[in-house]
């Protein structure tokens, strides 16, 4: 497993991580969620072992990152923000060379190999130097580099970082296809990631954590969990719908959308009035473009949490 405890990091005044403690267990994948300099960054590179913590330990696979750091990184892939490459390189020579320092020969280092420029799309660039690659293909070659030993664990910081989007949906697949063999921690700031890959989310903030749950389990803290969107097909039902749709015992507000005659409403702590709404709409004979039940949005549970 991944397991840190008291984790903190602290340059001079500011105090980047401060006393963070989770395990991650295989089959999981976490997502590490936190606006700009919550202690995302920092908290990924002293479990790579890339910095040292100033108090608390981190461990990969039961090898302390700091006492027993060869053993640990050789059972970690790690993906840095950014993907820092040599631009001078060629995609081919590089992975050649990150193949090397994993120690990989023979049989396995063609079969790894294959499969890290096959899998991330690499082979029509292989002979291109790294710094004239686009933003995206220097992404995949950074994932190809943390993959190359198939190590039993994943850091990846912002994996799908510049990819349009058929490339972030390729690396999503394979984040998923990994998944149930491998432990795997992402850190983001897209929240659609998590719904995609994710089993797990840790919400960090001021370098605490503040939340740690299910996907799921944080939508179900919005107080959009169970509201029900309907669009009309005309605008002059609105103020009917929404004087109707607010009258309802179990419903707490409704948000009116002029611009494409919509209405949200949300009901009184979590409860379920999507069967009133639809029988009402029935019996007014409104006619509706859209009905739809809400499970929450990470985005609003996001910004309460970390404010």
């Amino acid at each position: 497993m991944i397991k840190t405890e008291h984790l903190s990091k602290r340059y001079e005044s500011l105090t980047a991580v401060d006393d963070v403690s989770f395990e991650v267990r295989p089959g999981e994948v976490l997502g590490f969620l936190g606006p700009n300099g919550a202690g995302k960054t920092t908290t990924m590179r002293m479990l790579a072992g890339f910095i040292s913590p100033t108090s608390g330990t981190a461990s990969i696979c039961g090898h302390d990152t700091e006492t027993d750091a060869l053993a640990a990184k050789r059972s970690l892939g790690y993906l840095p923000e950014g993907a820092p490459l040599y631009g001078e390189m060629t995609v081919k020579s590089f992975l050649e060379f990150i193949a090397d320092l994993r120690g990989l020969s023979g049989a396995q280092r063609v079969s790894r190999l294959d499969y890290t420029i096959g899998r991330l799309q690499l082979a029509t660039v292989l002979e291109q130097t790294i710094e004239t690659l686009s933003k995206g293909f220097r992404r995949r070659v950074g994932l190809a580099q943390a993959l190359m030993q198939d190590p039993p664990v994943l850091i990846l910081d912002e994996p799908t970082d510049g990819l349009d989007p058929n490339q972030k949906h390729e690396v999503r697949a394979l984040i998923n296809e990994m998944s149930s063999e491998k432990i795997i921690v992402i850190s983001t700031h897209l929240l659609e990631e998590v719904d995609a890959v994710c089993t797990r989310a840790i919400v960090i903030a001021r370098g605490r954590i503040v939340a740690d749950d299910t996907p799921q389990g944080l939508a179900a803290r919005s107080r959009y969990h169970n509201a029900v969107s309907l669009q009309l097909e005309r605008r002059q039902d609105l103020e009917a719908a929404r004087a109707a749709i607010a009258a309802l015992p179990l419903v707490a507000a409704v948000e009116v959308g002029e611009r494409d005659a919509r209405l949200t409403a949300l009901p009184q702590a979590g409860a379920q009035i999507l069967a009133q709404i639809s029988e009402l709409a029935a019996r007014q004979n409104l006619q509706l473009k859209e009905l739809q039940l809400e499970s929450g949005r990470l985005d609003e549970v996001f910004r309460t949490i970390t404010a």
